[in-house]
């Protein structure tokens, strides 16, 4: 009797001991293949840092701003032509106006720049890579207040390149860039 359950309890411990290890070796195989449980990182990675949020709301706000209106331009520039684009007009105004944090641009000056942007930037998939460049300057425009002289022209000339660069025309990028001064001069 002392040798059955000896044994039985020996072959529980075995069968847990195995059970364990198996479980051990299914999470290796997991944390290996990418597919790690919840709480858990795959073997050689770092777990990935939550992003800070900033302190300020003014800086959140900034940067909650840009980002949208860097989205904006990538999807404007992923449409084939500007009727495309034009479904992105709404997000586009609304993150436009929403950029000036002291005195707001007019409604006209902000609709003309979204038509000219949308024009501008349709179909140029050369811009994707300076979207987030081209949204912080025309963040930083509309809050012209904020700006010297010299800082403006910087941001001018940079918006400039970009459109330069990403191949838009000559006309579309004067039209953009003057939409830019007004508005600037008009938040000052």
């Amino acid at each position: 009797m002392k040798t059955a359950m000896l044994l039985l309890l020996g072959c529980l411990t075995a069968g847990v001991a195995s059970g364990q290890n198996l479980s051990i070796a299914k999470d290796q195989a997991k944390r290996a293949a990418g597919t790690a449980p919840a709480g858990q990182t795959p073997a050689g990675q770092k777990p990935a840092a939550a992003q800070p949020t900033p302190a300020d709301p003014v800086l959140a706000a900034t940067m909650k701003n840009v980002a949208g209106l860097r989205e904006d331009f990538t999807v404007i520039s992923a449409a084939a032509d500007a009727g495309a684009a034009a479904d992105q007009r709404v997000a586009l105004l609304n993150h436009l106006s929403s950029a000036a944090q002291g005195t707001k641009a007019s409604v006209t000056n902000v609709r003309k720049l979204a038509g000219d942007l949308i024009n501008a930037l349709a179909g140029r998939k050369k811009i994707i890579p300076q979207t987030q460049k081209l949204g912080g300057a025309i963040h930083a425009l509309f809050n012209g207040a904020k700006l010297s002289e010299t800082q403006s022209d910087t941001l001018l000339k940079d918006v400039t390149k970009i459109l330069t660069d990403a191949e838009v025309p000559a006309g579309d990028t004067a039209k953009v860039v003057e939409d830019l001064k007004a508005i600037a001069a008009e938040t000052k």
